[in-house]
């Protein structure tokens, strides 16, 4: 279970090709996003979950985990490590459905009216169509390899790991955003974009909230206080 290569699934790349230690280099290493993002996402939704839901953090730090464990499993292509990748992954699910699928909302929220925000709608598009490039990149790194193989291209797994971060953290920005205009639409929530709002396609989304600055506010004042 622990020794390198005792797991069934081997991708395209071809193993110990750059290192005598790691077995699938790049697919190792593709996973950067998943530790160099969350951080950022954190920081980008502390007031948001000052004001609204902490349980959000939760979803960015599950995130370093699949991150983790897709490291690990790439690296060493160990039972383990695809056991660890896999239940990372429905971890990630599963902490998504409890945040924004409880079953008491589950029918009221999707006879909520259609959203008409362009910017809302525009990202949508945007996550569904790196969703499905993502997909398109695993299906043919794991059905199509030897054709990849002879144009010298057995990397399709490893623009997965990208895609599929950008398309999960994107939809997981979504549904944070409709989570809170549902539940506290006096907060006005907005989709906005780091480091600058003028830049959707380059920039990170989040989720802003109106009147933050005295929340946060009250909200350390009270720390300092206890």
């Amino acid at each position: 279970m622990l020794k390198p290569g005792s797991s069934p699934v081997d991708w395209c790349e071809s193993n110990y090709l750059y290192s005598p230690f790691i077995a699938e280099y790049v697919n190792t290493f593709s996973n950067v996003l998943f530790f160099a993002l969350p951080p950022i996402l954190m920081w980008l939704f502390r007031p948001y979950g000052q004001v609204f839901n902490q349980g959000v953090h939760i979803i960015w730090g599950m995130l370093i985990v699949v991150g983790i464990c897709s490291a690990y499993f790439h690296a060493t292509l160990s039972l383990l490590g695809q056991l660890l990748d896999e239940l990372a992954i429905l971890w990630v699910v599963a902490t998504a459905f409890a945040l924004w699928f409880p079953a008491r909302y589950l029918p009221n929220y999707f006879r909520r009216k259609r959203c008409t925000n362009s910017r809302v709608l525009r990202l949508g598009a945007r996550c569904g169509s790196i969703w499905i490039l993502a997909v398109f990149c695993w299906v043919n790194d794991r059905m199509f390899c030897d054709t990849w193989s002879y144009l010298n291209f057995p990397y399709l797994h490893a623009i997965w790991h990208i895609l599929i971060f950008i398309a999960a953290y994107t939809a997981c920005v979504l549904f944070a955003f409709f989570d809170a205009e549902n539940k506290i639409p006096e907060k006005n929530p907005e989709l906005k974009f780091w480091p600058s709002d003028n830049y959707e396609f380059l920039g990170v989304p989040y989720v802003g909230l109106s009147g933050i600055s005295w929340e946060m506010d009250h909200v350390i004042k009270k720390q300092h206080l206890i």
